[in-house]
């Protein structure tokens, strides 16, 4: 079964809008565990607007005794402060991925002409630290190499283009879930696992779950978006259900 991953970042969200503690990010990850979801995923940046270092810790510190049951991925750009969390905390995945200045969410996967040798220093560090790397990535053969060239365990490949695809028409999700599907055989060739991630919804998962070799996907603002019309425990349980 493909692992879903629970991205809450739009709980603190709506948390840091109004100040205060309401809705509380750890009541949502323990509704989210309790009702089945194998993996919790945050994205703390470096403006804090909505997961905070203490959500990071907090959330680390509930999951740390149902490890190798619920798996926890951090996402961030390697900024050293975040590097120094993910080293603390030690989850059991951390997804690397670039940031613009400004940007509301990520936009793209790393270029594959991003110079190597930093990247490579990170992901040493956080392996040797216990922590599995996965790197955000496009859908794109060099994009692959490259990611499997910096010593990545995983990629994480960026969905939204293939959720533009499924909304213009079936033919067009077609065309692009089979450059997924190739970028996800050619990841599998060069031994890196496959997760995705970004405008995944209940619709589109009917035809992206099929893509070869795919271990997770992690979801939060089709998730949580659904969750305040069924409540967060029926909308982890009907994307379980697709998933399965």
């Amino acid at each position: 079964m493909i692992r879903l991953s629970v991205n809450v970042n739009k709980v603190a969200t709506v948390r840091n809008s109004r100040g205060g503690a309401n809705p509380s990010v750890m009541d949502a990850v323990r509704v989210c565990v309790e009702t089945g979801a194998p993996g919790i995923t945050v994205h703390p940046r470096a403006d804090a607007r909505h997961i905070t270092a203490r959500d990071v810790r907090e959330i680390a510190a509930y999951l740390e005794p149902l490890k190798g049951r619920v798996e926890y991925n951090i996402e961030g750009d390697p900024r050293p402060d975040l590097l120094d969390l993910v080293a603390d905390v030690r989850p059991d995945q951390c997804t690397l991925v670039p940031v613009k200045p400004g940007e509301i969410t990520s936009q793209a996967g790393w270029a594959p002409g991003t110079p190597r040798a930093e990247i490579e220093r990170v992901v040493a560090r956080l392996k040797a630290a216990g922590v599995r790397v996965s790197v955000f990535v496009d859908p794109d053969e060099q994009a692959i190499r490259w990611a499997a060239a910096v010593g990545a365990d995983r990629v994480e490949l960026y969905t939204e283009p293939f959720a533009r695809a499924w909304e213009r028409d079936a033919a067009s999700a077609r065309q692009s879930f089979d450059t997924y599907a190739a970028a996800a055989e050619m990841a599998h060739s060069l031994g890196v696992g496959i997760n995705a991630g970004h405008d995944l919804d209940l619709e589109n998962l009917v035809l992206f779950r099929t893509l070869p070799h795919l271990d997770e996907v992690s979801i939060g603002h089709a998730l949580i978006s659904e969750a305040l019309f069924v409540g967060l425990e029926q909308s982890v349980r009907n994307y379980l259900a697709v998933l399965s």
